[in-house]
């Protein structure tokens, strides 16, 4: 299936906004409403409107036509603006406390091992609505900026009103986003564990390979040294206590915990309760929560966020101390996913976490992790081998080959792989559930990235032909029919069509992996070094042609001759400034004024005969 990420996103805006009235936006969709889902259906709109220029919302005199018409039932161009200002005011009175304090609950997300988590356990704060926060208060504090400098002046009353508004609104937005960030900072770990804990155990397996774990430990430690000593110097408030990060005698993971994790020091330059409060999370990574973690980092430390100065003196410390989390994070998994001389440990599908858990969907994440690692460096290294398991792992999750019936593959997409949330059995409950449902969603977007990179074509096109794959999959996957229509997800054929709510979780998603192919199309296509060398030696050729030709025409008067030589020249300056871009449409160009060299040569011969 054709990927086309500027129409598919106008009718994910069109199906989104049909889908809620105005007035009365906000809601649950399969889930009941919470802070993360509320966020993800706003996300759904308001990234897009920030991230690419076509989509821009915050300008109402230069908004796209098709892009209005998406919009069309939240009235003109000035009035979406307005909406959207409302639907952020909605989001952050629904999620403040009364002591003003900003509300990151996961609420209907999570699961209780008896079917019924207490209302203590509903109030958790989770690292997945720090990071939809962070992303959607970034989102928001861009919107209201464009959107206060486009107004400003000369207003219409419904415009004053709206302008009046703004003010407020960004500073409730960058306490949310504060606090969003705080959280993050502490719910980052590095778990340490003794060698007669089950966890170094594991790791040690997962890692080992094809050689002993006597050998594996020393080389681990070695290519791990420049990560723990930046670790141990670098890593500053928020840091847990009891870890020693400096003993080269245990290993070590580093990422983010399910929320705040119990160790977690408090975070004192920020006057929140949120520095301070009690975390409740085992001390150990999650992967899935550790890649959702680095996507909202990854937001936060665009050069556009830098440009626009858009964070206050707290809010940059609170960022320098994400980014390197996000480093260390990203740097540790892109080390160990590929640790040793041999088999990769990435490459022992699937791969088993520090709590003994695995799955093919672990598998994804470390691959997406790497991924991430590789775009971020601009580095091609190991991509080749990177995208191997990729095409195993589209395999294996049944989205390049066929399902069986009763196929335990099928869960991975739902309801999802169930993760254990160690430490949230508080207030007398059990321990809390979470499903994980995006294992097609994150394969398009990571290889709709990879292909970002200057690698080879036939890399480029297996990634291309992966994530069209991964497009078809979830295609399938639409809702068809009733008021979802055009969302997502419906991944149980037997009730396609019908409306069981919509997934916001797939949805944003979704969102998302269109976001990333727009930014992915709009980049140079490849110009490898022998498509160059064959399009010069064309242009050389036609060159030294065409100053010969020239050398015939008579006069000064403009004959059809002079005329076409005038035109072979326009090709071929054009082949010359996109030689080094478009290698192969400099090549075509070349070719073409060969061809039009050859007709005026041939035409001469005729004539003289």
């Amino acid at each position: 299936m054709r990927i086309k990420p500027r129409q598919q996103l106008l009718e994910l805006w069109r199906a989104v906004v049909t889908y809620r009235s105005a007035d009365a936006w906000l809601g649950g969709g399969r889930e009941d409403s919470n802070s993360i889902s509320d966020a993800e259906q706003l996300l759904c709109l308001l990234y897009p409107a920030t991230e690419i220029d076509a989509f821009a919302l915050d300008q109402p005199d230069r908004i796209a036509p098709d892009v209005h018409r998406a919009l069309e039932p939240w009235g003109d161009s000035t009035e979406a603006g307005g909406v959207l200002v409302g639907l952020l005011e909605e989001y952050l009175r629904r999620y403040t406390d009364t002591d003003g304090e900003p509300v990151f609950s996961a609420g209907s997300y999570f699961r209780a091992a008896d079917g019924h988590p207490t209302d203590a356990q509903l109030a958790l704060d989770v690292v997945d609505s720090y990071s939809m926060s962070l992303s959607l208060c970034i989102a928001a504090l861009r919107f209201l900026r464009g959107l206060e400098g486009a107004l400003a002046g000369e207003l219409r009353q419904f415009d004053r009103d709206v302008y009046e508004r703004i003010g407020p609104l960004r500073a409730k937005t960058s306490t949310r986003l504060t606090a969003a960030m705080t959280g993050l900072v502490r719910s980052f770990v590095i778990n340490t564990p003794a060698s007669a804990d089950d966890a170094h155990g594991e790791i040690l397996r997962m890692l080992s390979q094809n050689r002993s774990p006597s050998e594996t430990l020393p080389r681990l430690t070695r290519e791990l040294e420049r990560l723990r000593v930046r670790a141990s110097n670098e890593v500053e408030f928020g840091q847990l206590s009891g870890v020693d990060v400096t003993d080269d005698r245990r290993l070590f993971e580093c990422g983010w915990g399910w929320g705040i994790v119990r160790t977690a020091a408090e975070v004192d330059i920020v006057p929140i309760r949120l520095g301070s409060a009690p975390g409740h999370a085992a001390p150990r990574p999650y992967l899935y929560f550790t890649a959702v973690a680095l996507d909202g980092i990854s937001d936060l430390s665009s050069q556009r966020i830098r440009e626009l100065e858009l964070l206050n003196d707290e809010q940059r410390a609170l960022g320098d101390a994400l980014q390197l989390r996000f480093e260390l994070a990203r740097t540790y998994w892109s080390t160990v996913a590929r640790f040793g001389g041999g088999r990769w440990p990435l490459e022992d599908i699937p791969w088993r976490t520090s709590d003994g858990q695995e799955s093919d969907y672990y598998s994804l994440v470390v691959t997406a992790i790497l991924v991430q690692d590789l775009v971020y460096r601009g580095s091609t290294d190991d991509l080749a081998r990177t995208v191997e398991v990729f095409d195993q792992l589209a395999r294996r999750g049944r989205i390049t080959s066929r399902a069986t019936t009763a196929d335990p593959a099928l869960a991975l997409h739902h309801p999802g792989v169930l993760m254990e949330l160690a430490g949230s059995d508080i207030g007398g409950g059990s321990l809390l559930h979470w499903y994980v449902s995006d294992y097609a969603t994150m394969l398009l977007k990571r290889c709709l990235q990879a292909s970002r990179l200057r690698t080879d074509v036939r890399t480029r096109d297996q990634l291309m032909s992966l994530a069209e794959a991964a497009m078809e999959h979830l295609a399938a996957r639409m809702k068809r029919g009733g008021a979802a229509a055009g969302l997502w997800d419906e991944p149980d054929p037997a009730v396609a069509g019908g409306d069981s709510g919509v997934s916001w979780f797939i949805t944003e998603r979704m969102m998302e992996c269109l976001v990333v192919a727009h930014n992915t199309f709009e980049t140079d296509p490849l110009a490898p070094g022998t498509m160059v060398n064959r399009a010069v030696d064309l242009l050389s050729e036609a060159e030294h042609l065409l100053n010969r030709e020239e050398l015939r025409i008579e006069g000064y008067q403009l004959s059809h001759s002079e005329r076409e030589v005038g035109r072979i020249r326009q090709k071929l300056d054009r082949a010359r400034d996109i030689l080094s871009e478009q290698p192969a449409t400099a090549h075509s160009l070349a070719a073409e004024a060969l061809v039009a060299l050859d007709d005026l040569a041939y035409a001469r011969r005729q004539a003289t005969r």
